[in-house]
């Protein structure tokens, strides 16, 4: 069955990408992914921000770091005027602004997936960030010489705050992800290498299979199909990353098509498992 990947894998281009954002619909209303790291500061909305298992009811002043890795989605409860800001970061970026004393993207990796994403950050912090961002947009508006470079010096500043801010916050945000879908990705987790249907999720959590789905899609914007294939297709990369041939990734992530295998993968990632394990096998990969 060819059912369509709901899944978005947003590619990023250049070096960073800066965008001030006003809506009053949801955009981006599915789980999806980058090619990069990810910097959000929620203005004001009403807002849930889901990250892997976990969601949050924004608050304005929320500042979230985010993993290429990590799945995320922002959901507008209502249509009320939704602002945020994302700057999203290459990684060869962040290693040519940092220095040897000074990690800049350890706000994004020193920690455990899907947690530790988010601080409120306090009125002087708040000032600040929007002060180096209002800079940041005059830099990318103009054409003078040095410009660019001041770019990336606004760029460099805001990564210094968020690392600091994070190393030091104590911040305990409250997390609403209903447990019945906490439960059903835990669960699949835990078994991408077995079968995992609907029917067993129902004897499982001893409810009907269909309110399962529902729930699932309601949270995620996904079918259940369409994540469990995601994660499978990420522990597959995992298993590719650590030298394991392509049948090897393909049986032990869970597919038991090898044709499918290669053409998920693909669909997922944009690029085939071959390349993706060859890239893997250059040195300096990461």
């Amino acid at each position: 069955m060819n059912e369509p990947f709901e899944l978005v894998y947003d590619p990023i281009q250049q070096d960073f990408l800066y965008l001030h954002r006003t809506t009053t619909y949801n955009l981006g209303s599915f789980y999806h992914r980058h090619e990069a790291y990810e910097l959000y500061l929620f203005l004001r909305g009403n807002v849930n921000f889901y990250i892997e298992n976990s969601c949050y009811r924004l608050a304005p002043g929320d500042l979230l770091v985010i993993h290429p890795e990590e799945m995320h989605r922002s959901f507008s409860l209502d249509e009320m005027e939704y602002e945020r800001i994302t700057i999203n970061l290459q990684k060869s970026l962040l290693q040519r602004l940092s220095s040897p004393a000074t990690h800049l993207s350890e706000c994004f990796d020193y920690r455990p997936k899907g947690k530790g994403n988010i601080v409120h950050l306090k009125e002087a912090e708040l000032e600040q960030f929007l002060l180096w961002t209002g800079e940041l947009e005059e830099a990318l508006a103009s054409d003078a010489y040095g410009a660019d470079i001041k770019a990336h010096c606004c760029i460099a500043q805001l990564l210094v705050l968020t690392n600091t801010i994070f190393q030091n916050t104590s911040f305990t945000p409250a997390d609403i992800m209903p447990e019945l879908v906490r439960a059903t990705m835990d669960y699949i987790e835990m078994n991408l290498g077995q079968e995992i249907t609907l029917e067993q999720l129902a004897g499982i959590f001893h409810l009907n299979s269909t309110y399962i789905s529902r729930q699932f899609k309601k949270h995620t914007g996904l079918t259940l199909r369409a994540y469990i294939v995601d994660r499978r297709i990420l522990f597959a990369k995992s298993l590719l990353s650590e030298g394991l041939s392509i049948t090897e990734a393909c049986y032990q992530s869970g597919f038991n098509d090898y044709a499918n295998f290669i053409r998920s993968f693909t669909k997922i990632t944009g690029i085939s498992p071959g390349k993706f394990a060859k890239s893997k096998q250059q040195p300096g990969a990461g």
